[in-house]
């Protein structure tokens, strides 16, 4: 970094969605998180996730769409977007029992990994998956 520049703070990660206050209403059960707010329009949702948000916001976006088209959701199973959701669970079996319990699709089942972490994945309502893991400490 160059002498004298601030490093910013990671604020938000904005997931965009189908239905907002669905997907809201997903991680909240599913991850157990709790929903922070969902504006009156239903066209933006935060989770109580700590130092950075995470945060919900409908596919179509009259702000960028005509920059930069429209978001694209997996169109099937055998497709994934670019981004994955990663979070840090202390109990991953249980974790990812919760999420499938909740409305998450099982994609691989938790199983320790040889770089030392034990992880599962799901994919949520919108098809984006989201890796329940335990942090590796080094």
């Amino acid at each position: 970094m160059a002498s004298g520049a601030v490093r910013p703070a990671l604020a938000y990660i904005v997931v965009y969605v189908k239905y907002v206050p669905v997907a809201a209403d997903f991680y909240a059960a599913a991850f157990g998180y709790t929903v922070r707010r969902v504006d009156d329009s239903k066209k933006w949702a935060e989770l109580d996730t700590g130092s950075t948000t995470i945060a919900f916001t409908p596919l179509h976006q009259r702000e960028t769409d005509a920059l930069t088209g429209e978001v694209q959701l997996p169109k099937s199973p055998r497709e994934r977007g670019p981004v994955e959701i990663c979070f840090d669970y202390p109990d991953v079996d249980a974790a990812y029992r919760r999420a499938v319990e909740n409305g998450a699709e099982p994609v691989s089942a938790p199983e320790q990994k040889n770089w030392g972490q034990k992880v599962g994945y799901v994919r949520d309502v919108d098809g984006i998956i989201v890796r329940i893991g335990r942090h590796v400490r080094q």
